[in-house]
């Protein structure tokens, strides 16, 4: 009997272990080999599959230099701030998140950094719980521990969704202005940039004031935006 009690509470244990073992081991290939897909994409193939059994992603991979320093300044300047600074969870952001969301009685800001967004995408579910969030609090060390920024910044630009089915800076800049990652302007950057917390609603909604007005303000913020070296 204490055998078997031992084994309840060891083997789940075990299981958490194993788990974040792989994450580490897939996280040390992703350093220098580029992901072909990660947990989200492949939740949205699936549900658009449910409509259209022959849908594809819209996805290209391209290396860091051959996208625009508009779009990298632009995201940096609209989604985290501190990027090159913060050691992965940037704490101030997240308490302002959450006296934001108190105040307005709803979900209005989430305070996650770009490392943060990237693991979710990588390995996680979209279900909101203490539990993931935790998972995802350890995927995003593992990732600065790992990865230098400049290369977390280049997988998240690459992984990143922008509409149904789109994905990655080129997708993007191939489905909004038919040009290339490498050849997005200010503006077009900006625009990107503040569609990210609700792509597929600006995809079908590009007319939207906010996305104009957004668009503007970030235009503003970009030169001051710090872009990440190559090593911590």
């Amino acid at each position: 009997m204490r055998k078997l009690l031992l084994w309840i509470v060891l083997l789940p244990v075990l299981l958490v272990l194993l788990l974040q073992a792989y994450f580490f081991v897939q996280i040390w290939w992703w350093v220098d080999h580029n992901p072909g897909s990660t947990s989200f994409m492949r939740q949205q193939l699936s549900l658009l599959r449910e409509k259209d059994p022959n849908a594809q992603l819209q996805f290209t991979w391209v290396p860091y230099n051959r996208i625009s320093n508009n779009l990298k300044r632009a995201i940096i300047a609209s989604e985290d701030s501190n990027f090159s600074e913060h050691d992965g969870v940037d704490w101030e952001a997240l308490q302002k998140a959450y006296e934001k969301n108190e105040k307005k009685g709803r979900v209005v800001a989430g305070g996650s950094t770009i490392t943060q967004q990237l693991a979710k995408n990588l390995f996680l579910s979209g279900e909101r719980s203490y539990l993931r969030k935790a998972q995802e609090f350890v995927i995003t060390y593992m990732l600065e521990t790992l990865m230098d920024k400049q290369r977390i910044f280049e997988i998240y630009l690459n992984v990143v969704e922008w509409g149904n089915g789109v994905f990655g800076a080129e997708a993007a800049a191939r489905h909004y202005y038919r040009t290339t990652a490498a050849g997005l302007g200010a503006e077009q950057a900006a625009r990107l940039a503040v569609m990210l917390p609700r792509p597929r609603f600006y995809d079908k909604n590009r007319g939207s004031g906010y996305l104009a007005a957004r668009t503007g303000l970030i235009l503003r913020r970009m030169n001051a935006a710090t872009l990440p070296a190559a090593h911590n």
